[in-house]
């Protein structure tokens, strides 16, 4: 009886002392769960693709399954990294169409008349061409020298006479045969009504403009210019029944190249028996 009890109160205390040690395990394992921290809120967004985590190097050798690579900017999948597709063409620019060569003006004509001076520098006012009549008589005639070639002499009807008694004076620097020349008062002149100068000048599309040097001795001159293509003529005078006068005409023109400009200066009438004439000194071109 005795050796029963005592078994069963040494089987109690085992039973006592086991279950204080679950207790006790009991008692740290909810205090460890109690103090461990928790995963942090954006746990899975720091881990990459297939739980890797952020920051840890992917292999060089391939493409980040993301279409990503370690430099920025767009990329393709499939693409090595830092390969960029081809950049695509720039679109080409509007430019704005050269203007169109400026069209020659249509054909003009005008014609007017004033006071010739005292002196004409045939070099500064015939910029383009200019010619000059009876330095060495009659049928002398000097040139612009590397002119255009733009005035052309037609003859005309009746003797021409040279004339060294003009009250105006030209002068040049630039022509040939004679290189120049301070100032010289010779022209010609030709006697007799309906004689006179037929000229002509060079048409090329842009504007011109003429000036002719002239005078009448105790006659009526009528100058006459009209175009080659047709229209109206244009036509000044210049009239002294008792002595002598000087003018300078001013022909301002257009007209396609190949084209001319078409000048008769002549004796409409005269007051004398005794030669009443048209006189030329000069034609420029500018």
């Amino acid at each position: 009886m005795t050796r029963r009890v005592l078994r069963r109160a040494r089987q109690r205390r085992r039973w006592a002392v086991e279950g204080a040690a679950v207790l006790v395990c009991l008692v740290v394992l909810i205090s460890y769960l109690a103090t461990r921290p928790g995963p942090a809120p954006d746990d899975d967004q720091a881990r990459g693709p297939g739980g890797v985590p952020a920051g840890a190097a992917r292999s060089p050798g391939f493409p980040a399954a993301d279409g990503r690579t370690g430099e920025a900017g767009p990329a393709t999948p499939g693409l090595r990294p830092r390969q960029r597709p081809p950049s695509p063409d720039p679109t080409p620019s509007a430019s704005t169409p050269a203007p169109p060569p400026a069209k020659p003006g249509p054909p003009s004509l005008t014609v007017s008349r004033g006071e010739m001076p005292a002196i004409v520098n045939l070099t500064a006012v015939g910029a383009r061409d200019w010619v000059h009549w009876g330095e060495r008589g009659g049928g002398s005639m000097n040139r612009k020298r590397s002119g255009s070639g733009e005035i052309i002499d037609g003859g005309g009807p009746g003797r021409r006479v040279g004339w060294d008694g003009n009250q105006e004076y030209v002068r040049w620097t630039d022509g040939t045969p004679e290189r120049s020349t301070s100032g010289s008062s010779n022209g010609v002149y030709a006697c007799g009504a309906g004689n006179g100068f037929s000229l002509a000048v060079a048409g090329s599309g842009e504007p011109r403009t003429v000036e002719l040097y002239g005078g009448i001795w105790m006659a009526r001159g009528r100058l006459e210019a009209r175009l080659s293509t047709g229209g109206p003529a244009s036509t000044a005078r210049l009239e002294d029944p008792y002595t002598s006068q000087s003018a300078r005409f001013t022909i301002r023109f257009t007209v396609p190249k190949g084209a001319r400009l078409l000048l008769s200066w002549t004796v409409e009438k005269v007051f004398t028996s005794h030669c009443g004439n048209v006189g030329l000194q000069a034609v420029t071109v500018r």
